[in-house]
């Protein structure tokens, strides 16, 4: 009972809630048009895509909210700009706002929305000053990689920010928080919570993940917004495919018995797309099968800009299930 309390606490945490909660929407609608409305302003000032800005933002968000060594924002943009880089390392203020004096120091801070000071709380001033970053480098994709490597100096982030980019790209909008049960509700299918169990093949190893039990051939669908990050043969899951979420959050989904038709790594998907079918693959070289039951292997692991782990997929199963059940009688 305890293990499966902290469970959930924990997901609770590192991903998007699925509580809906009155008035909460609206207000979630409010603050995407906002931040909308503030990527396609500095998309008209400095020619950088609008969805650049929001991928960036989309990942540093999720980055602010899975550490503790990151301040909370002040405001709707969530990109951190540390102070020394903000006022400039040698400045005896870290706090400057002052543009004269932080351009003398060698800060980026800049004065986004022309009031004379270049806050290092105001969104616009944010989102300015890290625009001008980019643009020293070049409004097109590839100088646009090359800034964003020098920022963040590790190319997982930059493959992450890609992936938002071309999700944002393809679907044209923000709000893109929908979930989906990986298989179609009118299967048969079963599952219980046995993250963190122990597992013996390929040496002594805990579960990370829910297994969800159904036969052969039953289509596995994607459970979210993301780019498909892998797909392939693993040892341990077999056919596998991994999709990468705006929430930086990797959903894996292995043990398959093949992929879609068409299904390309690279390509973004979305809730409830086919991306493969039920199987038992895997536990040695490609194409080894049926040394277990039938089940899709679900997990989620998440990254927060230095490292990645996984946690337990199963509260956020229960909920999309229940979620879409309710749908499907209100139809």
């Amino acid at each position: 009972m305890r293990k499966w309390l902290i469970a959930i606490i924990i997901s609770m945490i590192v991903c998007s809630s699925t509580t809906e909660v009155f008035g909460a929407e609206k207000k979630v609608d409010n603050e995407y048009d906002e931040r909308m409305s503030l990527y396609k302003k500095m998309e008209t000032i400095t020619n950088i895509d609008w969805y650049v800005f929001a991928a960036v933002d989309q990942y540093e968000r999720n980055i602010r909210h899975s550490r503790r060594d990151i301040p909370k924002a002040d405001g709707l943009i969530e990109i951190y700009i540390r102070p020394e880089v903000w006022a400039g390392l040698l400045n005896p203020n870290p706090h400057d706002n002052n543009p004269v004096s932080i351009a003398l120091f060698n800060g980026i801070g800049l004065d986004g929305n022309g009031d004379g000071q270049a806050d290092q709380k105001n969104d616009e001033d944010i989102l300015y000053t890290f625009a001008n970053y980019l643009q020293s480098y070049g409004s097109n994709l590839d100088n646009i990689k090359i800034g964003l490597w020098n920022y963040y100096k590790r190319d997982k982030t930059v493959g992450l920010i890609l992936g938002h980019m071309k999700i944002y790209k393809t679907y044209g909008r923000l709000n893109l928080d929908e979930h989906a049960f990986p298989m179609p509700l009118k299967f048969n299918f079963s599952y219980n919570n046995t993250w963190g169990d122990a597992r013996g093949w390929g040496g002594r190893r805990i579960h990370e993940g829910t297994d969800i039990f159904a036969n052969y051939g039953v289509p596995v669908r994607s459970t979210c917004y993301g780019i498909v990050e892998m797909k392939g043969w693993n040892r341990y899951g077999g056919w596998r495919v991994g999709i990468r979420d705006l929430n930086n959050n990797y959903h894996y989904f292995a043990h398959l018995n093949g992929f879609a038709k068409g299904l390309n790594i690279g390509q973004a998907v979305e809730p409830s797309q086919l991306i493969g079918a039920v199987g038992s693959s895997g536990y040695g070289p490609p194409g080894t099968a049926g040394k277990f039951p039938p089940h899709l292997h679900y997990g989620i692991y998440k990254d927060n800009g230095k490292t990645e782990w996984s946690f337990d997929p199963y509260p956020h199963l229960k909920a999309w299930e229940r979620a879409e059940r309710l749908k499907n009688r209100k139809k």
